[in-house]
């Protein structure tokens, strides 16, 4: 969508008072008129007080935010006001903005961040692109300098709405007091509707100190905004009758599935029609990978079986997927048998990177409702049994020679918790071994940041999930390298201050492993400045500093003690530094440009093999 800007309205005087009704409430939109005892005698309040009645009557839960001169106004408005809901002091806005992202990938709500102009809106640039690319719906709140000092290149300005207009599904420049309320509401509907995404709403100071009467509207119509609901009958007839015919179809989930709700059907067509199912990244956890269906996830470091699957199918079933290039490598030898249906809410994705044969536009789980009723039970035996020997061939594994290896780690948390846990990985081999090793049981207990891949994501984007599933029984795991868990250590503070039960892994190789694995493989063994050992902290000890509790464990018998002792501690932060062996990779995997039945594989001796 493009930049939407409010427009300014002159002072607020009596005659704009007794009009603000009206203002407000144009054309499809119906309002409700604040509790009096929220007004001042005149009837008017700031636009900061507006903001914050909106957000509790948004029913926002938690504000992710860090005060500043700008937004100053809201802040003293919020220490008079004390809201329905908790604010969050972070430690760095981009923290904030990730912390937002777990929040609403865990609880399936709305984030929210308040920041300050200038460099606090810049600083959640990156958490607002990585919101944007895996369609995660957070608002953010900015402060301005006052709408006179625009384009002065006055202290702390920066033009918010330019910087992030590509990286936002909307944004708001408010220049006038009276439809902030309506600004708000339209924020958070835009949010979370059709595919979600990051909506920016700019606050210049003078509208958070002009008056206005408080109306919240109940509901609002957004010109030229919509999306689909329901997929067109006849495409749903002919992907069913597609489904039918084929001989060797395959699923392929994507994470619009979970941000649907439609998991639970996907799960049981599966099971109806016998067809096997393989995830991305983001679909982990949409199909209970304990399941004898489930082939793992497919790709770039997807399993042998799931690639084989999807270069001998004759049909594949897109569901809320959108052909990544990490899924897909080389396009034109992907999936070279397969016609493909493709069900998916945005219109942008079908057919962009990969031609359909059977565009289905809608709500994901509307679509699948639609289809439920209209598949038959299918005999493919001779296909699960071609995908068992895929399976058998080239099976997820590692060698057991006595050092620290991060799979065996990550096999044990799992084995801890039996599967019933909130794992949130950051960017690098971490999250790859994360998505093999862990075995993704139900929706939202798989959270990464996918599309951006963004180091420093994990540790703000646990504590927000915690945040937002706080007396839950299933425990939230972080998951980091030594090299991305630095980027935003500092709000291991925020997490002990909060007493949050966060289960903090390192797997700590001394290198940008990722990135040395590449080296190693495609360049020569050039390690040039992957070397982390020089400038790495004692992680026990930063731990510690912080109020946590700091564990370290570098022999391989060690790992069930050290994991066992930090499921001890409910009261604060436990950081387990795993010293794994620095040469590890992750296998399989497919080279840049290559095709996905070209996986680089390793194999393993019969004692080594589970």
């Amino acid at each position: 969508m493009s930049q939407s800007i409010v427009q300014q309205s002159t002072s607020p005087t009596a005659s704009a008072a007794a009009s603000a009704q009206a203002a407000i409430a144009p054309s499809g939109v119906q309002s409700v008129v604040s509790d009096p005892e929220t007004t001042t005698a005149t009837g008017l309040v700031t636009g900061a007080e507006i903001l914050i009645r909106s957000l509790e009557a948004e029913g926002v839960e938690i504000v992710f935010g860090y005060p500043g001169g700008a937004v100053i106004g809201i802040y003293d408005e919020m220490h008079r006001i004390q809201p329905s809901f908790e604010h969050i002091l972070v430690r760095h806005e981009q923290g904030g903005t990730h912390a937002a992202e777990g929040y609403a990938k865990a609880t399936g709500k709305v984030g929210t961040v308040l920041v300050t102009s200038g460099p606090g809106a810049t600083n959640c640039v990156t958490g607002i692109a990585d919101a944007y690319m895996d369609s995660i719906p957070i608002v953010v709140f900015t402060g301005q300098v006052p709408t006179h000092l625009i384009g002065n290149d006055a202290f702390q300005e920066c033009d918010t709405i330019g910087i992030t207009r590509s990286i936002t599904k909307h944004s708001f420049l408010v220049r006038d007091v009276t439809k902030l309320a309506e600004t708000v509401k339209k924020a958070y509907y835009i949010a979370r509707t059709g595919r979600p995404g990051p909506v920016v709403v700019d606050l210049p100071k003078d509208m958070l100190a002009a008056k206005a009467p408080f109306h919240y509207p109940e509901s609002v119509s957004i010109r030229g905004y919509s999306f689909v609901g329901k997929g067109d009958p006849a495409m749903v007839e002919k992907a069913a009758q597609m489904i039918a015919e084929s001989k060797q179809p395959l699923l392929y989930v994507g994470g619009g599935t979970i941000i649907s709700e439609g998991a639970e059907r996907l799960t049981r067509i599966a099971r109806k029609t016998r067809i096997p199912v393989t995830t991305t990244l983001h679909g982990l956890g949409s199909f209970p990978e304990d399941d004898s269906l489930s082939v793992g996830m497919l790709g770039m470091h997807g399993t042998w079986c799931a690639n084989q699957a999807v270069q001998h199918a004759d049909l594949l079933i897109a569901v809320g997927a959108r052909f990544d290039d990490r899924v897909t490598g080389k396009i034109a030898a992907w999936a070279p048998h397969a016609k493909i249906i493709h069900i998916d809410i945005d219109p942008a994705c079908i057919s962009k990177n990969v031609p359909v044969d059977c565009p289905i536009l809608g709500d994901v789980s509307l679509v699948l409702e639609q289809l439920e009723p209209l598949l038959a039970e299918k005999d493919t035996t001779d296909w699960l049994q071609k995908i068992d020997i895929w399976r058998k061939e080239c099976p997820l594994d590692f060698d057991r020679d006595g050092q620290l290896r991060p799979q065996e780690i990550v096999r044990a948390l799992r084995d801890k918790t039996g599967g019933r846990a909130i794992v949130v990985t950051d960017v690098g081999q971490n999250q790859m071994w994360g998505a093999q090793f862990f075995s993704y049981l139900s929706p939202r207990t798989h959270i990464t940041s996918g599309g951006l891949g963004t180091m420093g994501f994990s540790l703000p984007a646990a504590m927000g999930a915690a945040f937002g599933l706080r007396g839950g029984a299933d425990p939230v795991i972080s998951i980091n390298g030594d090299g991305g868990v630095l980027m935003n250590i500092q709000e291991l503070g925020v997490a002990a201050a909060h007493k949050l039960p966060l289960k903090v892994v390192i797997l700590n190789n001394s290198y940008l492993g990722m990135v040395r694995q590449w080296q190693e493989l495609f360049h020569d063994e050039r390690y040039s400045h992957t070397d982390l050992t020089p400038t790495n902290p004692d992680f026990v000890k930063l731990a510690e500093s912080f109020g946590c509790v700091g564990l370290l464990c570098d022999k391989p018998e060690d790992i069930q003690a050290t994991i066992d002792a930090a499921w001890e501690v409910t009261d604060r932060p436990v950081v387990m530094d795993f010293k794994v062996i620095t040469q590890e990779k992750v296998f399989p995997m497919v080279p840049a440009g290559a095709a996905t039945g070209d996986m680089i594989t390793v194999q393993f001796n019969s004692e080594n093999t589970v």
